[in-house]
């Protein structure tokens, strides 16, 4: 039988701390939520590798490392109410579940909403999980103190903009090509100014692709 709370423990020990990750509170959340749980049944051995999880077409788990730089970028605490989009099976939504006050969770794919919602019920009592497309957000539970991406953004939706509270951060994977860096952005009298944080990648999320013009 698969040791997976063994394999937590490492992955928080050379993915998670070696990346210059100490806020306790996120340590504690990735040592307590069992990863491969949110994952499908076919990938539970490698829920703990040093990579990204496949989840569908395009969409991922993003790897321990880059989810908890993200998170620790954010410096989100326990008064926060947190947007996850593109939450998949609700690993990133549990995980902040623990260190937030609330989280609204966001996803569009009708296959994963009651795997995600199932889980919510065993493991994040303090999540609301939103059906619908990743680009619109969940206008009606907001605004946020804090704005997380589960994947590749080429470009940022406007409607998600306005759904961050002034004061408020949003972390994304800009992607460029194949590279990708992670910014943080925070909102001042309605204008977000970014700022790098660390490379990362992931593949690009549906609709959150910069409009390509066509040369005739």
């Amino acid at each position: 039988m698969t040791d997976f709370a063994t394999r937590r423990r490492m992955m928080v020990d050379t993915q998670v701390r070696p990346s210059d990750v100490t806020k306790f509170p996120i340590i504690e959340a990735m040592l307590r939520i069992p990863r491969e749980e949110f994952v499908p049944s076919d990938k539970r051995e490698a829920a703990y590798a040093e990579r990204s999880i496949a989840l569908a077409d395009g969409r991922v788990v993003l790897d321990a490392r880059t989810l908890a730089k993200m998170l620790d970028a954010l410096n989100i605490d326990g008064d926060d109410l947190v947007l996850d989009i593109g939450c998949g099976m609700g690993y990133s939504s549990a995980v902040i579940a623990r260190i937030a006050e609330a989280v609204v969770a966001v996803e569009e794919d009708e296959a994963m909403v009651p795997e995600a919602q199932s889980l919510f019920g065993e493991h994040a009592d303090n999540v609301v999980l939103h059906e619908g497309p990743l680009t619109e957000g969940a206008a009606a539970h907001g605004p946020y103190d804090a704005i997380i991406i589960e994947g590749g953004v080429e470009k940022l939706p406007e409607t998600l903009e306005a759904q961050l509270k002034d004061g408020g951060r949003i972390a994304c994977i800009f992607m460029d090509g194949a590279l990708g860096t992670v910014r943080i952005g925070w909102k001042i009298d309605g204008v977000i100014t970014w700022r790098f944080a660390f490379n990362g990648t992931a593949p690009v999320l549906p609709g959150f692709r910069k409009e390509t013009a066509f040369a005739f």
